[in-house]
């Protein structure tokens, strides 16, 4: 019988697992197709402390967003990185009107009509730069962008900004990396596998799942139910359980263009509409902008970015770059479906981004987890774990804070080195693979490229440097099942490699299970 079972495979599961097995625990985690396949690959990507939750005064969320940051860093420089956020101003930009501090200032000072005055914006990044105990970002400064490189791509009526700093983080690589280290600490991690019916049956569940190798049955002391956009589902249709409870589901979109800026710092552009997006250098060639916020009906494994959507995007960015942007310069969009706790919010940007975490303990306990923010995921498990902790009197504390991730044990500020160590080490890998594979990977690296003394050692040329000898890393420690696992999620390869490079490689993976079914 297993302490935990966790429901999803995203980042609230997978952070749970580890959090848990590390304490000692016996954790099975079971997710219904890939891991990250939904709303954990489809976030803005970004470690930060939400500038515009202030505005709605969400100041314990802000603060313990601000504190993680640092926290995160340390434990995987590999993924996670700092990054200067250009916020520009114009006096007579316009503001939401339904916000707290927009209802606030419009009785303090009703001639302003939705303007926002310097010094208000000035004051809540100095509280962006003070809640969370800031050590190793730098702070806030003020841009001239008539002479500074960022003002370059921007609309000449643009000629102040402020700098601020928050961190980027791949987001599918962190559930993965979460995962891996939760197996590594005797987790066991079932994917392609859903749970069908979960019972109480006793002093324990009984949870019933579908998986590669037909049904199974499982037990657990206690069921943790992080099913993200489908955690009310799987506590009505699942567990068949009763409930008040429940989520907004709200889609952010994301459009991915051709490099529109030649610098590494991230624009951050404030609408009229009191929604905010983020223009983001991706993937050393691409812009990633986004995100939006639309209600979401219909299933979440069906969310797609709109012409609506992608539209508005353009638009928005096209109001503040100096050469507007159009559906021809975009890529690649993606979309995906956040579960907010449903707290009755008139809007969808209102609505809290907070967590909840229930326990429905009328018998062997049932831990739901409602909404939550990439950023603090791992404060997240460790409240769950606080809310398990009645039904387990010997759980050990807590361990997970800047203890690195697979392949994140190095220095924080150690990426350069540790690429020009792989170069070194491997000759033959040209600079882009060299820090593709040091970024995915940090320190195991080394190990995927292995006794390797020429590319051709390592296998199989899949496209944009993809081998065989790192497929098969994916393949054996990253549960990649399809060639969209390792091309959207564990990489983004696909924004290099053609149509048929793809099918090429979903082909060989599909070869390569069926010919070993014991993979699964």
């Amino acid at each position: 019988m297993a302490d935990l079972f966790i429901m999803g495979g995203g980042i609230n599961g997978c952070g749970i697992a580890r959090d848990a097995a590390g304490r000692g625990l016996s954790v099975i985690l079971a997710e219904q197709g890939d891991l990250a396949q939904a709303t954990s690959s489809a976030s803005t990507k970004l470690f930060h402390g939400g500038l515009r939750y202030l505005e709605y005064f969400e100041f314990r969320l802000v603060r313990e967003a601000l504190e993680e940051r640092e926290t995160l860093l340390v434990a995987m420089p590999h993924i996670s990185w700092p990054m200067r956020f250009v916020l520009p101003y114009h006096r007579d930009m316009r503001f939401e009107s339904d916000t707290p501090t927009s209802r606030l200032l419009g009785l303090a000072m009703p001639w302003m009509k939705g303007r926002r005055p310097a010094w208000l914006i000035r004051l809540g990044l100095f509280l962006y730069d003070t809640l969370g105990g800031r050590k190793i970002l730098p702070s806030t400064r003020t841009l001239d962008l008539g002479s500074d490189p960022a003002g370059k791509p921007l609309n000449a009526k643009f000629r102040k900004a402020y700098e601020y700093s928050d961190c980027w983080v791949e987001d599918s690589r962190l559930v993965v990396l979460n995962a891996r280290d939760a197996a590594a600490r005797g987790a066991k991690i079932l994917v392609g596998t859903k749970a069908v019916r979960a019972t109480r049956a006793g002093d324990h569940w009984q949870v019933e799942v579908e998986g590669p190798t037909g049904p199974a049955t499982y037990r657990t002391k206690v069921l943790v139910n992080a099913g993200g956009p489908w955690v009310e589902d799987v506590i009505r249709n699942v567990a068949h359980i009763a409930t008040t409870e429940g989520v907004r589901l709200v889609r952010g979109s994301h459009i991915v263009t051709r490099r529109l800026f030649d610098h590494d710092r991230c624009y951050f552009f404030q609408g009229e509409d009191g929604r905010i997006i983020f223009a983001i250098p991706y993937e050393q060639d691409f812009t990633l902008i986004g995100t939006t916020d639309k209600d979401h009906k219909g299933s979440p494994a069906e969310a797609r970015c709109t012409e609506e959507e992608r539209d508005y995007l353009l638009a928005f960015a096209s109001r503040y770059f100096a050469k507007p942007i159009t559906k021809d310069d975009v890529v690649w969009t993606f979309s995906g479906v956040r579960p907010l706790y449903n707290d009755g919010a008139k809007s969808a940007t209102a609505a809290t981004r907070d967590y909840v975490l229930s326990v429905d303990a009328k018998g062997p306990p049932l831990l739901n987890v409602f909404g939550g923010k990439i950023t603090t995921y791992r404060r997240l498990a460790e409240s769950a774990m606080e809310k398990i902790a009645p039904f387990f009197p010997d759980l050990k504390g807590k361990w997970t804070a800047r203890v690195p991730l697979p392949g994140g044990d190095f220095a924080h500020d150690g990426v350069g080195a540790l690429t020009a160590r792989l170069k070194a080490d491997y000759p033959f890998l040209s600079d882009y693979h060299a820090g593709r594979l040091i970024r995915g990977y940090g320190t195991d690296a080394f190990a995927i490229l292995g006794a390797a003394r020429r590319v051709e050692d390592l296998g199989r040329d899949f496209g944009a440097t993809l081998t065989e000898a790192e497929l098969h890393w994916l393949i054996d420690k990253e549960w990649a099942r399809r060639a969209a696992d390792v091309v959207w999620r564990r990489t983004k390869l696909g924004l290099r490699m053609t149509a048929e490079e793809i099918a090429a490689l979903d082909a060989y993976m599909t070869g390569n299970r069926a010919a070993s079914p014991a993979a699964e």
